[in-house]
């Protein structure tokens, strides 16, 4: 599919066939785009728990307003973040450098995130955000449909997945073979209204 195509038909599907499975093959597909997703510093910290226990997702959706998807979609991803990854053997981020660029990266990568929870916060979420955005993407490329959920008690879903305490979760990606279209677009605000030119 091409991109333009696949942008302009990703919506959030709500009803999914719950017969229907993907392969690992199409799994890993999947995970491997969603792993060329950036992330400041080459930092890569996503986290992404694919959720194939049914009993787990029964919880898990009793935790996120009893939505049929947690359950009925072929994968439920929940897209988390490590908040020390900055700190965490930071040279293999960057171990196909040069030294010389290695030499300026690390200590930038160190004195960005040090002490600065907020910024690694701001970070997680940002990267989550964009590798959310290509998971859907390429599951439209390869046939199936997605939906971005927040709704759900994350403190609940945190217990449930043994989430480690430096680690935070932002959303759930769930993916699978559409059943009911999604209605047609809400409203869409004009151009005018959302695209500045230099200044409000």
């Amino acid at each position: 599919m091409e991109t333009f195509t696949a942008i302009e038909t990703r919506r959030a599907i709500k009803h999914y066939d719950p017969e229907h499975r993907m392969t690992k093959d199409e799994i890993n597909k999947l995970m491997s785009l969603a792993m060329l997703s950036p992330t400041a510093f080459n930092i890569q910290n996503w986290r992404f728990v694919l959720v194939q226990e049914q009993e787990l997702r029964k919880k898990i959706r009793a935790a996120a307003w009893d939505q049929a998807q947690v359950t009925d979609a072929s994968l439920l991803v929940i897209l988390c973040a490590d908040l020390k990854a900055w700190e965490k053997q930071p040279a293999r981020y960057w171990k196909n450098a040069p030294k010389e660029a290695q030499d300026f990266i690390l200590p930038a990568l160190d004195q960005y995130y040090r002490g600065r929870e907020q910024v690694q916060r701001d970070e997680a979420m940002r990267s989550c955000g964009i590798a959310a955005q290509t998971l859907m993407l390429a599951a439209k490329s390869m046939g199936y449909d997605s939906c971005p959920m927040d709704g759900f008690d994350f403190d609940v879903v945190g217990k449930l997945i043994n989430l480690p305490e430096d680690h935070l979760i932002t959303m759930f990606v769930v993916i699978g073979k559409v059943i009911k279209e999604s209605s047609p677009r809400g409203g869409q605000l004009q151009m005018e209204e959302v695209v500045i030119t230099n200044h409000f």
